[in-house]
């Protein structure tokens, strides 16, 4: 059975209601329709940490979907479900496959930029400096990148940046 057909609370019911409603009504090909419905099942699976599901669903969404601004979002929710599996590898091609198709999600950026952050501090606690300093480099490039698509996000980064002495 579909995942939108087991909601149980309020709220997931009435906007899975509103969303099959949308469907019908949007003229939109039986792809992009089937696309919706497994990014939207794999979004519910997410919020419930059902990643293994989610991944399923969104594996599914690719398939069909051809969008790239609607692609890089599933491509997007990938990486973050490898990122909090700690798939970092995987997680870091799902965020450069997202970005390719939109260069303009900051998140992914910022979370590209936490995964060489963490690596940097990996190779420092491992006694390897030239290492730590390339992530940290690479770390610092992503956040740029991040903070000028929304300024006024990402204070916690732009005060790294500013104290390593990284911010231009």
């Amino acid at each position: 059975m579909p995942r939108s057909r087991i909601n149980a609370n309020f709220i997931d019911k009435t906007s899975t209601i509103v969303a099959n409603i949308l469907l019908r009504i949007i003229p939109t090909t039986s792809g992009e329709k089937e696309a919706f419905t497994y990014y939207r099942d794999g979004m519910s699976a997410q919020s419930e940490g059902n990643y293994a599901e989610a991944l399923q669903n969104y594996y599914e969404a690719t398939r069909p979907e051809i969008d790239p601004y609607d692609r890089s979002y599933i491509l997007y929710n990938i990486g973050l479900i490898h990122t909090s599996n700690g798939e970092h590898t995987k997680a870091l091609e799902y965020y450069f496959r997202a970005l390719e198709r939109n260069p303009f999600l900051p998140q992914a950026f910022n979370n590209m930029a936490v995964i060489c952050h963490y690596r940097g501090e990996q190779a420092i606690r491992q006694g390897d400096s030239e290492i730590a300093e390339a992530w940290s480099d690479q770390a610092a490039e992503y956040w740029k990148q991040a903070i000028a698509l929304t300024p006024g996000n990402y204070i916690e980064a732009q005060n790294w940046l500013k104290i390593t002495r990284r911010f231009e």
